[in-house]
């Protein structure tokens, strides 16, 4: 059912006010697509200079957003709290491969979606890439009667949901509180009357409600006890089909695919517990973040944020008692924070026991969502460069080649200077090598051999049988170092960057003049802070990646 608490009414006197204007800055964060002048949020949150600072401080601290210079940022770690959600529904994880396979089978793009009160909320996006597609953020709200997916959740309301629905519209006739809904396009049409055709049919078909030219046509998924528990649709433009000939194409399809994901909701064992994901040790963790950082650390925030993530895969429902447990807060806390998030729309309460809503998703999931791992690994490399005082790139195996697609460089009167989009030949470099000795043995095996290496410097090496002993080398030390091979006078060295799977997907290097740095001294100085910068991209990477599939730039 769709939750029943309505956010706009009174706090109650138990909730922690700076929980609720933390939450506040996070999806004003979020609404503005991730990224903020903090004058700006001053004054869209309505509060005091001092206490934005202090916000962001606190949520900068948990590595929630980022600071650069006048701007707040959305950081990837955030999406800890909406990995939380999906993990603990287990809708993406279980039914995710199942959409991806539909949407190859109809070369259109698919999706779930969740009922969020009177509208919808995406949890897992199968797209196709053409130049005119049409598909919106994981996370994103949408108003259920501009929606396919809506006029079926609504079959199922009840009174007093259908009396909120008739409300919001009153007050909100503009849909400024769904930000992800394109302004000045398409309409509601007659939603009641799409409710009960929905109702009779047992699909529904959204003919360009949100935007000209899209057209989705969508059914029901239901779990073992009947109710719909999310629905899936396929999205096309009106060039390739209309709003009268989808049912006709797509709809056996859509429909043995919804019979399928039905099959394994109904199959599948329940979930083992896991450990939460960040929640140990916070109560130690926050108290030494206040003793470090004093007032500009707001301690009831952070922990009010971290009990989300004492939710997750196998921990669906959990009572007080689980989640101070999990926490290492005190019983009282953990219960002022969870009234506060209950009054955010964030959790609901199931008898004695809590559950996550789709609303946590609202706490910066859709914009980052849509994040590649050059803008997660662009922060990292301003670090890195800032620590070792040299440039560093990030770059990816393209063929034989390596591309760069990050890059932040010094200022000095003798630099490195290359330009994003630029390619080199993988053998030669030392990201290359990393990238190389990342595949496997055949795959490597086979490049080399079509692989003709010219000497670019007189120290490059062009041998066939030297350069897979150097890549064997690179993978048993985990670096590779690289000396005037690509050019005479420079030096670099280079780690791999890999995926949640462990694969190796890019690679970062720290580039310098050779009369700056021995080779000892590359590896004695600047490897250790190449590899903290590393630790920082995969971790970012990794969070980002449970949900969400991360392109390269």
């Amino acid at each position: 059912m769709p939750p029943t608490h309505d956010p706009s009414s009174a706090a109650p006197p138990e909730a922690v006010t700076p929980l609720l204007r933390g939450a506040d800055v996070l999806r004003r964060l979020t609404d503005a697509g991730g990224r903020m002048p903090v004058g700006e949020l001053e004054r869209a949150a309505g509060l005091a200079r001092s206490t934005v600072d202090r916000i962001t401080a606190t949520l900068s601290r948990m590595g929630y957003v980022r600071v650069e210079g006048r701007d707040v940022v959305l950081a990837p770690r955030l999406l800890e709290l909406g990995n939380a959600y999906l993990a603990s529904v287990r809708l993406p994880d279980l039914l995710g491969g199942l959409a991806d396979g539909l949407a190859d089978a109809l070369d259109e793009s698919v999706s779930l979606a969740v009922a969020d009160g009177d509208g919808i909320r995406f949890v897992h996006q199968a797209t196709r890439r053409r130049a005119m597609s049409v598909s919106f953020r994981i996370g994103d709200l949408l108003p259920a009667e501009r929606t396919a997916p809506g006029a079926l959740f609504a079959s199922e309301w009840n009174d007093g949901v259908w009396a909120r629905w008739r409300e919001r519209r009153a007050v909100d006739p503009g849909e400024l509180g769904f930000p992800a809904v394109p302004r000045g396009t398409a309409g509601s049409g007659d939603f009641e009357r799409r409710v009960e055709e929905a109702r009779e049919r047992g699909w529904a078909v959204d003919d360009q409600l949100i935007e000209p030219g899209l057209v989705a046509l969508s059914v029901p998924v239901r779990g073992p006890a009947g109710r719909i528990v999310c629905v899936l649709s396929a999205v096309s433009h009106s060039s390739r089909h209309d709003a009268g000939s989808l049912p006709e194409v797509l709809l056996p399809r859509l429909r043995e695919a919804a019979a399928g994901m039905e099959r394994v909701l109904r199959e599948a064992p329940p979930a083992p517990p896991a450990a939460p994901a960040a929640a140990a040790g916070l109560a130690s963790w926050t108290g030494a973040s206040k003793q470090e950082l004093g007032r500009e650390f707001v301690e009831s925030l952070a922990r009010g944020l971290t009990v989300l993530t004492a939710f997750g895969e196998g921990r669906e429902t959990l009572p007080l008692t689980a989640v101070a447990e999990a926490t290492g807060l005190a019983r009282a806390t953990a219960r002022r924070a969870l009234i506060t998030l209950e009054h955010l729309g964030c959790v609901a309460v199931d008898g004695r026991a809590f559950r996550l809503t789709p609303r946590v998703l609202s706490l910066g999931f859709p914009p980052l969502s849509r994040t590649t791992l050059t803008r997660i690994a662009q922060p990292h490399l301003a670090e890195l460069a800032a620590r070792v005082r040299e440039s560093t790139s990030l770059a990816v195996l393209v063929g034989d080649e390596v591309q760069y697609t990050g890059r932040v460089e010094t200022s000095r009167i003798m630099n490195v200077h290359i330009t994003i989009g630029t390619r080199f030949p993988a053998y030669a470099t030392s990201m290359g090598r990393v990238l190389l000795a990342g595949l496997a043995p055949e795959a490597r095996a086979e490049l080399l051999a079509r692989t003709e290496p010219a000497a670019l410097t007189p120290y490059t090496v062009t041998g066939r049988a030297e350069l897979a002993a150097l890549l064997e080398e690179v993978g048993r030390q985990g670096y590779a170092l690289v000396d005037e091979e690509l050019e005479v006078g420079l030096r670099s060295i280079a780690l791999p960057v890999r995926d949640r799977a462990g694969r190796v997907v890019a690679a970062v290097n720290v580039a310098l003049h050779s009369a700056r740095r021995s080779r000892e001294e590359c590896v004695a100085d600047v490897l250790p802070e190449l590899a903290r910068a590393i630790d920082g991209i995969e971790a970012d990477l990794h969070v980002t990646e449970r949900f969400a599939r991360v392109p390269a730039y």
